[in-house]
């Protein structure tokens, strides 16, 4: 393959943020009721610095969107609609992944979807990532035939380098199939031709763990070429890491061979309840955030340690804005604010 593609970091400028949002469809209207107030914080933050594309399930959920946000004062100049059915929230999973080609045009790469090994309904949200680019009139490759691919399941230094856990990627255990037959090396190639990098780290993880199978997002992020945010290892090992990942981990190297250095943030004090008052049997993790314009995204529990974690994440974003967002009952699904965002960078579009 000559054409190979640059994925851009998730920390340089976007046109936007596409947001997935919750419907009754699915779950019920309890569901929905109970994890709403999610999106229409990150919506109100969001909107002051970038677009904020909002998938619709139908034109009534549209109409009650509309409603809710002008209930909440939020400003409609930069916000936009998009109506496409969808199983779930989840779009950094099965949304579009936006790169560059080599001449720094924005097209759409899409991936397969197939709810975490067909673990969920997938059929709608498999289609969004071709529904957007026909929407937007941006050039689409269509990967669905070579590989399932999940926007949660890698993280990229910006700089060369893609880390991911195998269990989300390429495990053959039942249950958590995401491309049958699939190998590392064919992975890798996948990854070095489609993101760019030249170097891919690999974490065993744990299949079945979780429904993603352990997706890296949840307890290690980029912050830049040199740089990153994670755990430390007790509360790795309490989130299922192995000593061999965390070990992997905590000397990986990017494209120089230099060792990362390391930021650590704590997992939440206590075990998360929700904001309706159900105990669940976990501890949160703040890695899941999402850097946008000016702003940074950051899961937050109700917990003595969201302000620990809160000052810390800022300390490594000066020229943005930290803002907490209430995940305690999005966090009992399996997500916080990184599993339920999508940036489009900021480019011309190619066609």
């Amino acid at each position: 393959m000559s054409q190979t593609y640059y994925f851009p970091e998730e920390s340089s400028l976007h046109e936007g943020t596409w947001l997935q949002w919750p419907h009754h469809h699915q779950h019920g209207k309890v569901y929905r009721e109970r994890v709403e107030q999610t999106w229409i914080d990150m919506t109100k933050a969001l909107q002051v610095n970038e677009k904020v594309h909002i998938i619709a399930y139908d034109e009534v959920e549209k109409k009650r969107i509309l409603h809710i946000l002008e209930e909440n004062a939020i400003p409609m100049k930069n916000i936009d609609f998009k109506i496409y059915p969808t199983d779930d929230v989840w779009i950094r999973d099965n949304g579009p992944i936006f790169v560059k080609d080599s001449k720094g045009h924005l097209l759409i790469e899409d991936w397969g979807f197939n709810g975490w090994g067909e673990k969920f309904d997938f059929e709608n949200c498999d289609e969004t990532p071709q529904r957007i680019g026909k929407d937007i009139g941006a050039k689409v490759i269509d990967l669905n035939e070579e590989m399932v691919n999940e926007g949660g399941a890698i993280e990229t230094d910006g700089n060369g380098v893609l880390m991911a856990c195998k269990s989300s990627v390429i495990s053959q255990k039942k249950g958590s199939v995401r491309t049958k037959g699939i190998t590392q090396q064919e992975a890798e190639e996948m990854f070095k031709t489609y993101y760019g990098v030249s170097k891919v780290i690999w974490l065993d993880g744990v299949t079945g763990l979780d429904v993603t199978d352990m997706h890296i997002d949840g307890f290690m992020k980029f912050i830049d070429k040199d740089t990153m945010i994670t755990m430390d290892d007790e509360d790795l090992a309490e989130m299922g890491l192995s000593d061999k990942d965390i070990n992997t981990l905590y000397t990986a190297t990017n494209v120089k061979g230099k060792e990362y250095k390391k930021v650590y943030v704590p997992a939440t004090k206590n075990k998360v309840k929700t904001a309706y008052g159900k105990q669940l049997d976990e501890k949160g993790s703040y890695v899941n955030y999402y850097v946008a314009n000016k702003i940074v995204l950051v899961p937050n529990y109700g917990d003595p340690n969201d302000k620990v974690a809160n000052k810390i994440i800022q300390d490594q974003y000066p020229t943005r804005k930290v803002i907490g967002i209430d995940v305690r009952n999005l966090y009992e699904n399996g997500g916080m604010v990184h599993c339920v965002t999508q940036q489009q960078p900021a480019g011309e579009l190619a066609k």
